[in-house]
C-alpha cells in the first residue's frame, strides 16, 4: 500500500497527497487488527462450545457408586473378600478385572503386583466402592459393599492414591481430612508411622504452608504426607496404591516396618511395581491382563510364578536377593 501510494503521489500530479496515503494505511491497519481479533474470537467460541459439550457429558453420567444404608458389618475374621468379581468400564471392549476371588483376613498385609495395565488400580478401587463390580461380589466384613452407607464405608477405608494430592493451605489442614478434630498427638503418631515427622519439622511445624499443588515439597515428601493423612482416620482397611514409588529403599523399608508394628488390626493392601515393597506381605497377588495368575508368599512365587520371578529378576538381577 505504501509502495503503490508513493508511486501515485509521485505520478498523479496532485491526485493523491501524502496525507491521504498515510490515512488510508492507518485505516487499513485498524481494520486488519479487528479482523484478527474476530478470527481469534471465532476460535475461542469454537473451543468453548466443544468444552461445554464435554462438561455436559460428564454431568449427564449416572453415578454408579454404592448407595446402601447399612452401617455395620458381620462378626468375621475376613475383612475383605472378592467372589468372582469382575469390572468393565462403560463401553469398553474388555473387562479390566476378570473373575477375581481371594480373601484378606483382619490384620493381614496383601501385596498386589503386575505389569502396567494389568488392572491393579481397578482392583483396589472396587474395595471402597469407587467402582462397583459388574459381576460377582466384593464384601467387607461379610457384607457386599453395595449395602453399606458410602460415608460409613469411606470412614473405615483409607486410600492413598497413585498421585499424591495436597492442596494449598497448612500441613495440618491437609492431614485432617478424615478426622477434623484430630489432636496433635494423633497427627504426630501418624506422621511418625509414615516416616514424615522430619518433613514437618523441616518445614516449620504443622502450621507450615503448603503451596498450590505442593510445589514446595518433593515427590517423596508428598507421598509420605498423604500416607499420614490416611492413617489419621484409623482405617480398618488401608490401601496404598503405589504410594512409595518416590521413596528410596531405606525409607520404604522403614515405612513397611512401622506399618507392620502399628497397624496390627488393619488390613493393608500394597500395590507396587517393586517386589521389595511387597516381599514381606502375608499374601501376594500377581495380576496379568486383569486376572490373578498367581497367589502366595514371596518365596513361593519365586519358585512357582514365572511372571513374578521375571519382575523380581528385572529389578535385582537373576538370582538376586534383597535384604531390606
Amino acid at each position: 500500500l505504501v509502495y503503490l501510494g508513493a508511486i501515485e503521489v509521485d505520478t498523479s500530479n496532485g491526485a493523491f497527497t501524502q496525507g491521504e496515503v498515510i490515512a488510508l494505511y492507518n485505516y487499513m491497519s485498524q481494520i486488519l487488527v479487528e479482523l484478527i481479533k474476530l478470527a481469534n474470537l471465532i476460535i475461542t467460541i469454537t473451543r468453548a462450545l466443544a468444552s461445554a459439550e464435554r462438561i455436559a457429558d460428564v454431568l449427564d453420567i449416572t453415578p454408579t457408586e454404592v448407595t446402601g444404608t447399612r452401617r455395620s458389618g458381620e462378626e468375621t475374621d475376613i475383612a475383605v473378600e472378592f467372589r468372582a468379581a469382575s469390572l468393565k468400564y462403560g463401553s469398553a471392549a474388555e473387562e479390566s478385572v476378570s473373575n477375581v476371588s481371594f480373601t484378606a483376613a483382619r490384620g493381614e498385609t496383601v501385596g498386589i503386583i503386575g505389569g502396567t495395565g494389568s488392572g491393579k488400580t481397578s482392583l483396589i478401587n472396587m474395595i471402597p466402592g469407587f467402582y462397583p463390580p459388574t459381576s460377582g461380589e466384593v464384601l467387607i466384613d461379610g457384607v457386599p459393599i453395595g449395602e453399606y452407607d458410602p460415608a460409613y464405608l469411606r470412614e473405615r477405608i483409607g486410600v492413598v492414591p497413585q498421585k499424591a494430592m495436597l492442596f494449598r493451605g497448612s500441613i495440618r489442614e491437609n492431614l485432617t481430612w478424615a478426622k477434623k478434630d484430630a489432636t496433635d498427638g494423633e497427627i504426630e503418631a501418624a506422621l511418625r508411622t509414615a516416616q514424615a515427622l522430619d518433613v514437618v519439622e523441616q518445614k516449620g511445624g504443622l502450621d507450615a504452608k503448603v503451596e498450590q499443588g505442593a510445589a514446595n515439597l518433593s515427590g517423596g515428601q508428598r507421598q509420605r504426607l498423604t500416607i499420614a493423612r490416611a492413617l489419621i482416620g484409623s482405617p480398618e482397611v488401608l490401601i496404598l496404591d503405589d504410594s512409595s514409588s518416590a521413596l528410596d529403599f531405606a525409607t520404604d523399608a522403614r515405612l513397611r516396618t512401622a506399618l507392620k508394628e502399628t497397624l496390627t488390626d488393619t488390613t493393608v493392601f500394597i500395590v507396587s511395581q517393586r517386589t521389595s515393597s511387597i516381599m514381606h506381605a502375608d499374601k501376594i497377588l500377581v495380576l496379568d491382563d486383569g486376572e490373578v495368575v498367581a497367589t502366595g508368599t514371596h518365596d513361593e512365587l519365586l519358585s512357582s510364578s514365572p511372571l513374578y520371578r521375571e519382575i523380581h529378576e528385572s529389578q535385582f538381577g537373576k538370582g538376586g536377593e534383597y535384604n531390606g
